[in-house]
């Protein structure tokens, strides 16, 4: 990912941050809005559009124009369907008009999809986009804007060009690092978000697994590519000295951990993603800060940064402070959020879960790291599980009352 690590090296890059739902709609909400699932009840894809359950929130886009910046929505940034009028001077919607290779077989599976693809660049959803983004970029404007840009990879279906699957030849693909029986120590519930998302007979075999995960590499190297279109485009014209450029992942992807090859679940894959922020006199170049942060904390760090109000409900706070010092102390937890009351605590030590069954995992991240061992039964770790369970939110909203009708394909 060059043009990622580019970016990167142009401000601040966050290790350890981590969104606080693990499907994109709640999450998406999440970061827009400010605040947890546990706050708003949206919990859900099915749980869209948000404002019909939580009219009077006010989200960043919408903040940012009522205080003089045009606000411009390229391709998905919620989920789909992009809401609130007034949060968007302007939403283009990106179609993608492309052929899969002939020859290459399209799998359809539950969890996975993935085909190489034919066809000149521009007539791809992602590259189209940010090839928007970039002539938008290039441009002079008399008010501040704020350009929010959505890439689809690597969120399945993992279509790319040939050339990306190319870089990642079947012979040379490292598998990750996976524990027989990993899951025999994991609750039920637990189990049963793993199960939802395993593969099907067809794809469970030595020969296919290698498959998967070259599409996924190939999709990452993808949306790098289409990173570099948009950052290419802000450096060649005249707004590059005077703006932010934030980098996020709504979720992370399991890729056989667990036995698990998507999202929704509440393990550190699951969780964790990437997270980049620079801007002139905000983010140091080249700096990296290890300390657990949150997605929620995007909105009143923006708002400080732009030097607008940020309203009083936010659940996040401003990571300005660790901008300056980015090895300060930062006690607060990540909270991460699938459906009502399940959630996972995730601390510089720890990864605590509890489901809304009462039943817990809890993991050593320091001499743990592939969360194989869960602790949570063991005696030894009660004082260390009764001060996770300290953090858990202690408002859980009702979902709304759609909560299961059809939304469409999930995104």
């Amino acid at each position: 990912t060059p043009n990622i690590d580019k970016l990167a090296s142009q401000g601040m890059l966050f290790t350890n941050a981590h969104a606080n739902a693990v499907v994109c709609n709640p999450s998406r909400t999440s970061v827009m809005t400010g605040l947890l699932p546990s706050t708003t009840g949206i919990y859900m894809n099915a749980h869209h559009p948000f404002e019909d359950h939580i009219p009077d929130v006010v989200p960043l886009p919408q903040q940012l124009r009522e205080n003089g910046y045009t606000t411009t929505c390229i391709n998905k940034v919620f989920h789909g369907r992009e809401p609130k009028p007034a949060s968007w001077d302007k939403f283009i919607k990106v179609q993608e008009k492309v052929n899969v290779v002939e020859g290459t077989r399209v799998i359809i599976n539950r969890s996975v999809r993935w085909a190489e693809l034919e066809g000149p660049d521009n007539k791809i959803g992602d590259v189209s986009s940010a090839l928007k983004a970039a002539r938008f970029l290039q441009k002079e404007y008399e008010k501040p804007f704020f350009l929010a840009l959505g890439i689809t990879r690597p969120h399945e279906p993992l279509f790319a060009p040939t050339r990306f699957y190319d870089m990642y030849p079947l012979d040379e693909i490292t598998m990750p690092n996976v524990l027989e029986n990993d899951l025999n120590d994991v609750p039920k519930l637990g189990k049963n978000l793993a199960a939802a998302y395993s593969l099907e007979p067809e794809l469970d075999d030595p020969e296919m697994k290698p498959r998967i995960v070259q599409a996924y590499l190939a999709s990452v190297s993808f949306v790098d590519y289409c990173v570099g279109l948009a950052i290419d485009g802000l450096a060649k014209g005249p707004n590059a000295d005077n703006t932010i450029v934030v980098l996020w992942s709504d979720h992370g992807m399991h890729l056989g951990e667990k036995d698990h090859w998507s999202k929704m679940a509440l393990w550190e894959e699951d969780t964790r993603v990437p997270l980049i922020i620079t801007g002139p006199g905000i983010a140091p170049q080249g700096a990296k800060c290890d300390r657990v942060v949150s997605l929620i904390d995007l909105y009143p760090t923006l708002a400080e940064s732009c030097g607008i109000p940020a309203p009083a409900s936010l659940d996040g706070r401003s990571l300005l402070p660790l901008f300056e010092n980015p090895e300060r102390a930062w006690d607060y937890p990540a909270i991460s959020t699938h459906g009502k009351n399940n959630h996972a605590v995730r601390t510089e030590g720890w990864r605590y879960i509890r489901y809304n069954d009462g039943a817990e995992e809890l993991y050593d991240r320091s001499n743990d790291p592939y969360e194989w061992k869960n602790l949570a039964k063991q005696a030894s770790s009660a004082a260390t599980k009764e001060k996770l369970k300290a953090l858990l939110p202690t408002l859980n909203a009702e979902p709304p009352a759609n909560m299961h009708r059809k939304s469409g394909k999930s995104q």
